[in-house]
């Protein structure tokens, strides 16, 4: 689930680079792998593995979850995929290539909004930089519940 803003990723352009990272790593691109990199590079939620492999079978019904367990974690070690745990007990992934955002977890729901935040960014450097470090890598995870009409107030 998108929110906060957050552009549409380009599906081509995530199956591009799937498949060059793929090319790149020496990663032999056969059907089944194509079709699993296409189910995630159209996914603009964050799907788990079993979620992958019904989108999957919808497109070729011989791709079995262990192809696809094996898929997403050769996608995972190469770099292509980010995965997630956001606390539901559930691996989440996402592609690699997309520019970087935070979530919020809806814990009734279990939607995932991305957004992004130049202030949280920006304080975070600090705190780096105070704390002597030059921040290079970080993931924010917020987790909250829709607010009731009388707490907004």
């Amino acid at each position: 689930m998108h929110g906060g803003g957050m552009p549409a990723r380009d599906h081509n352009e995530t199956l591009n680079f799937i498949e060059q990272a793929c090319a790149e790593k020496g990663m032999r691109m056969t059907g089944q792998r194509r079709v699993i990199a296409r189910v995630i590079a159209e996914s603009t939620d964050h799907p788990d593995v079993e979620e992958l492999h019904r989108r999957a079978t919808a497109i070729d019904p011989g791709i079995s979850i262990a192809t696809v367990y094996r898929t997403v974690k050769l996608f995972e070690d190469a770099g292509i995929l980010q995965r997630h745990e956001f606390g539901d007990g559930r691996a989440r992934y996402e592609p690699a290539n997309e520019e970087h955002h935070d979530h919020l977890i809806d814990l009734n729901s279990g939607e995932v909004i991305e957004f992004t935040s130049p202030e949280i960014e920006e304080l975070q450097r600090q705190i780096a930089k105070k704390l002597g470090y030059k921040l290079v890598d970080h993931r924010l995870e917020l987790y909250g519940v829709k607010l009731d009409r009388e707490d907004n107030k």
